[in-house]
């Protein structure tokens, strides 16, 4: 199949590059032609583990093209995927100016039947308004389409790959047929539903997911206060089938493309339809203040935060990718910065993009995570990569001038900690909070 996307972030990408695996011919459409001028040079803009070799692979294959000319590509093209950002406005409703102008340029280079497919993740009806923006401009016929990503940041290339479940959602049996089709090497799972239906399901499923996180960290932030261990906790919780494992680690919060901004535009939805989304408006309250939890046990330990220096390791949102966006780190910085505190940060992948969205105020970017630790009062663990984990707690006592530790990921083991003088913190797990115990209280029966 002759296949356009519009879009070279993530979504766009990923998705381009796993359909020219699938034997496509891909055409993947940007404006921004220092990022085309970066992939037709062979180099990747964004971090995520496996996307270099497939690019590489399908462009010597002749399956997969870079371009700024959009009229072009869609007139080559069957299946045109709208793969554009939608960040959030102010006021946390998904911003819908570039899948606007993407539906306009569309129906100027219409010249015959066309299947529209939007990935990126929408308002509900926001595919029939495309629709209507693509009939302003042309008389051709086509279908439209929303087929939601389920991806995630640096496991992309294998969840596009090898998705839990495919949602396409049209009104069109020969659009569904079509897509149905090609996706069918992916899954078995294939779900075929209205349009709105699959706008839905993006939403609520991220919502949900940003739910459990919340929940977790809530009942984290309890098992600190009655002596129990989160971990265990969610173990435990984990093998009920109707809960599940997954998304029950606690930590410091969600962050990232997705959660922040699919959360806030699901509240906005419901509240153009006058209805009030008190949960969900808590799952954000919960997941903004869980970040301060870092900033409260430092001060509890240093007091006055002025003149100190504290380290950071991680500045991604998670472990396995460049993304800073909506970040915990850029938060806890900006409080430290605000006490008068000097931080020393270091991750493995993301300080550039960090220092473009947030500057040097209060902070030096460092190379290694020694580099960061080195003499400073306190180590904060703001994302799990994996070298952090690696690294002996011991030799990183040797680092540090005080040896204190506020672990928000929970990246060590008790047996790990053995044998060391650090004053460690750690979330929902106060057992392990050497220096911070508090006796858990007698409870009222």
């Amino acid at each position: 199949m002759r296949i356009t996307v519009i879009g070279t972030g993530y979504v766009g990408l990923v998705s381009g590059v796993c359909f020219a695996e699938l034997g496509n011919r891909v055409i993947c459409v940007d404006k921004m032609e220092a990022k085309i001028d970066q992939l037709n040079r062979g180099e990747v803009p964004i971090y995520e583990p496996g996307l270099q070799p497939l690019i590489s692979a399908n462009r010597e294959a002749g399956r997969l093209s870079f371009t700024t000319d959009l009229r072009a590509s869609v007139e080559a093209s069957e299946l045109v995927i709208i793969a554009v950002g939608t960040p959030s406005l102010p006021n946390g409703q998904a911003n819908l100016s570039y899948i606007e102008q993407a539906a306009a340029e569309i129906g100027q280079a219409m010249n015959g039947y066309k299947i529209i497919v939007t990935k990126s993740t929408v308002p509900v009806g926001t595919n029939e308004r495309i629709r209507d923006m693509i009939r302003q401009h042309t008389e051709e016929v086509f279908d439209i389409a929303s087929v939601p990503e389920f991806l995630r940041e640096g496991t992309a290339v294998s969840d596009t790959l090898n998705p839990d479940r495919v949602v396409i959602g049209t009104d069109s049996a020969r659009a569904a047929e079509c897509l149905v089709e090609l996706h069918s090497r992916l899954t078995d799972h294939l779900i075929v539903t209205d349009i709105r239906s699959a706008e839905m399901i993006k939403y609520a499923s991220n919502a949900f997911l940003a739910t459990k996180i919340s929940f977790i960290n809530e009942i984290a932030n309890i098992c600190e206060k009655v002596g129990a261990d989160v971990t265990k906790v969610a173990y435990g919780m984990g093998f009920d089938k109707r809960i599940g494992s997954s998304f029950l680690k606690a930590g410091i919060g969600y962050g990232g493309s997705c959660f922040p901004k699919d959360t806030q535009a699901l509240i906005q939805i419901a509240g153009q339809m006058d209805y009030d989304f008190k949960l969900l408006k808590s799952v954000v309250d919960v997941n903004r203040e869980q970040r301060y939890n870092v900033i409260r046990k430092l001060e509890g330990l240093l007091g006055n935060l002025a003149g100190t220096t504290i380290g950071v390791w991680g500045l991604a949102f998670k472990p396995e990718t460049d993304d800073v966006r909506d970040a915990p780190a850029f938060e806890i910085i900006a409080e430290l910065h605000k006490r008068g505190a000097q931080v020393q940060a270091y991750d493995p992948v993301a300080v550039d993009n960090f220092r473009k969205e947030y500057g040097s105020d209060g902070i030096v970017y460092c190379s290694t995570a020694r580099e960061a630790a080195w003499q400073a009062d306190a180590l904060c663990i703001l994302t799990e990569w994996k070298e952090f984990q690696e690294l002996e707690p011991l030799e990183v006592e040797g680092w540090l001038k005080s040896p204190y530790l506020i672990d928000g990921r929970n990246i060590y083991e008790e047996e790990q900690l053995s044998g060391t003088n650090i004053v460690y913190y750690s979330v929902g797990r106060p057992g392990m909070n050497s220096g911070l115990k508090e006796p858990a209280p007698l409870l009222s029966l």
